[in-house]
């Protein structure tokens, strides 16, 4: 889509005015950011633009700007007005900002740094887990395997049960800093379908493989045996899924 085009079909769906005026301009100026519509470096439309643009009060406009402020998009610069910062200085955790950057991004990189984030920590709270899990613990994670075994034709449900798999071992860990990042970073992109990617019963089957030799890893109290086989499950998993351009370099090691 050319840029007179996209600017034309974003003039064309602002028309159909959301409730929560304030949220809705927010989100819509983050994804213009994102796709380059204002590029890094470039003045924001002043607030009367603003204004013209979205049909919205001055009060509106400026909640909007400041909220952008907070997730790191614009810079106000006295003398040269609210400036389009570069991605750097994005906050990726922000779930307006990750949403609209994963909708952008062709290759996939920023998917592949989620699962390469998302391994590096849940490496570690397995080797922690199997350090300091008790009987209760074992117990749930060797059901959640078990019940995996029995849903393998049942993708929506068996997902549910994967994630009370791995969350239980996070809990395990203590570390809820870390839980807490990879919740928030799960949070953001389990409905999406470019990181769901394929559902197959072999695909489960195979995930489900993964989880038992972590369960037993952490049940033989094998701190390293656990970080790596969680470090390969979550690696293979996402390559079985995974499906787009680009080479997914960042996740070879």
């Amino acid at each position: 889509m050319s840029t007179p085009q996209r600017a034309a079909a974003e003039a064309l769906a602002w028309t159909r005015r959301p409730a929560n005026l304030g949220r809705a301009v927010t989100a819509e100026l983050v994804g213009r950011i994102v796709r380059g519509h204002h590029p890094p470096g470039t003045p924001l439309p002043p607030e009367p633009a603003l204004c013209e643009t979205f049909s919205v009060s001055r009060t509106v406009a400026r909640e909007a700007v400041k909220i952008l402020q907070e997730k790191g998009l614009v810079q106000v610069r006295q003398g040269a007005g609210t400036i389009v910062t570069p991605p750097s200085r994005w906050n990726l955790l922000d779930e307006m900002v990750l949403a609209a950057t994963i909708a952008e991004d062709e290759t996939l990189a920023v998917l592949d740094d989620l699962v390469v984030t998302r391994r590096l920590l849940e490496s570690d709270m397995a080797d922690v887990a199997a350090r300091q899990s008790d009987e209760e613990t074992l117990g749930r994670l060797r059901e959640l395997v078990d019940r995996m075994d029995e849903l393998v034709d049942d993708p929506a449900t068996y997902e549910e049960h994967d994630r009370a798999f791995h969350d239980v071992i996070m809990r395990a860990s203590g570390n809820r800093i870390a839980r807490a990042v990879v919740a928030s970073l799960q949070g953001q992109v389990i409905h999406s379908a470019r990181y769901v990617g394929r559902t197959a019963r072999a695909l489960c089957v195979a995930s489900n493989a993964g989880h038992r030799r972590i369960y037993e890893r952490i049940a033989a109290g094998d701190p390293a045996g656990a970080a790596a086989a969680m470090f390969a499950h979550i690696t293979d998993a996402w390559l079985v899924r995974r499906s787009g351009p680009g080479n997914p370099t960042r996740l070879r090691r």
